[in-house]
């Protein structure tokens, strides 16, 4: 059996930037052990697969350690292979998902995930953050991730967490985030305990950060920059209870996986 891929480097205008996706286009769907073992293979954050059903197109997503229920870039990775690659005609794609319908829609050149929006609310454990983290925590809260203000861009782009300690947290992974230089906001995203160290890009943390920065900055759209080493801009918007959140995509690779 040959199955077909395509690596997409996600919130990226160029090649080796944002944060990189596999992407399968099925016929019909694999047994999960082989769809995960695919994902280990591949060792990327995520890796996409995606099967038109009778409702619609349905996605699931894989680190390499585990199935999560969303995923913001392998998302806009996987709507711009189905646009670019094989000639999806229309301007918006509808997803399902284990997180509920989801689209991603073509405008103004770039790709807009309609995403939920997740409320952060505040948290206790402040100085265990601050002592896994090494930085002074300004505020701690928490949605589907834990989420930590810092005082500064600096402070979040030097930041070096205990891993071993972070992936004990109650929680899949870990947002640090501060107002930005030169956008709105940035942040970081750290999940050693679902197999990632450091998402380079991670379009999902900002359905928190972008309510969270919205009130903060008293402003509905937002540009953000997530600072890891590869780095990505994403283009936020809060619309009631969704999150648009934009960028763009390049690809990267295509081949075939023999089994």
């Amino acid at each position: 059996m040959q199955l077909e891929f395509h690596q997409i480097d996600a919130f990226s205008e160029r090649p080796f930037g944002g944060n990189p996706a596999m992407v399968y286009r099925l016929e019909s769907w694999l047994d999960d052990r082989l769809m995960q073992q695919i994902a280990a293979e591949h060792n990327l954050a995520e890796s996409a697969f995606v099967v038109r059903e009778a409702q619609g197109w349905r996605i699931r997503w894989f680190t390499p350690a585990t199935e999560v229920p969303l995923c913001g870039h392998a998302t806009l990775a996987s709507a711009h292979v189905l646009f670019e690659i094989y000639g999806e005609a229309a301007q918006r794609i509808d997803f399902l998902s284990q997180s509920g319908p989801l689209s991603v829609t073509r405008e103004e050149g770039l790709l807009w995930l309609d995403f939920p929006l997740r409320s952060p609310r505040p948290q206790v454990g402040v100085e265990a953050v601050e002592r896994l983290l090494g930085v002074k925590v300004v505020e701690l809260l928490g949605a589907n991730e834990l989420l930590a203000v810092l005082e500064s861009e600096q402070a979040v782009r030097e930041c070096q967490p205990d891993m071993v300690a972070l992936a004990k947290l109650p929680w899949p992974g870990l947002i640090v985030t501060a107002r930005g230089r030169e956008h709105d906001f940035v942040s970081r995203y750290f999940a050693p305990a679902i197999g990632i160290d450091e998402d380079p890009v991670t379009g999902s943390t900002h359905c928190c950060l972008t309510p969270y920065w919205a009130r903060q900055l008293d402003k509905a759209q937002l540009s953000a920059y997530q600072c890891s080493a590869r780095g990505g801009a994403l283009f936020c918007r809060l619309q009631g209870e969704r999150v648009k959140i934009g960028g763009h995509a390049r690809l990267i690779a295509s081949g075939h996986l023999h089994l």
